[in-house]
Parts: structure tokens; sequence; C-alpha cells
């Protein structure tokens, strides 16, 4: 139980990583981002398209990656564990 709460841990670490340095970036494209005002009006019909917020897909899915990268962490902690083992 031990092994899986360290995998977890490690798991909602990298998923906390991945989400805030989605955060950072798209924060720093929003400070840095300058439009185009005069180049705009001469293509109107493209500029609905371009700008969509929310988000698509399942929420199932973070769901999956947890659980995988969960299993990643178990295995690289068991490598880990065996590899100090032989070597001590």
């Amino acid at each position: 139980m031990k092994l899986f709460m360290q995998a977890a841990m490690g798991s909602i670490a990298i998923h906390v990583i991945y989400f805030l340095g989605i955060l950072l970036i798209g924060y720093i494209k929003t400070m840095n981002y300058t439009p185009d005002i005069e180049g705009t009006w001469e293509s109107v019909g493209t500029l609905q398209n371009e700008v969509a917020f929310g988000m698509t897909g399942s929420p199932f899915f973070f769901l999956f990656t947890f659980i995988g990268v969960t299993l990643f962490c178990e295995m690289v902690i068991v490598f880990y564990r065996k590899v100090k083992r032989a070597q001590g």
C-alpha cells in the first residue's frame, strides 16, 4: 500500500506540474498578444472561427492518465529499489 501511495503522489505531482505549465504558457501568450486590427478588417468572415474557450474531451481521460502515470511511477520506484539493492 505504501508503494501505491508513493506512486499516486508522484502521479498527482506530475499532473499538477502539467496543468500549471499549461496555465503559465496560456498566461504568457495572453500577456504578449498584440492584435492586428488593421489587417483583420479585410478578412472579417474568418474571425468567427479563430477563438474558442473551454475544453473538449471526456473527463474520464484524466482518470485514465492518472491511473497510467501511477502505474508508471510504481514501475520506476520498483526498478529504482532493485537497482539500489543490487548496488548496496
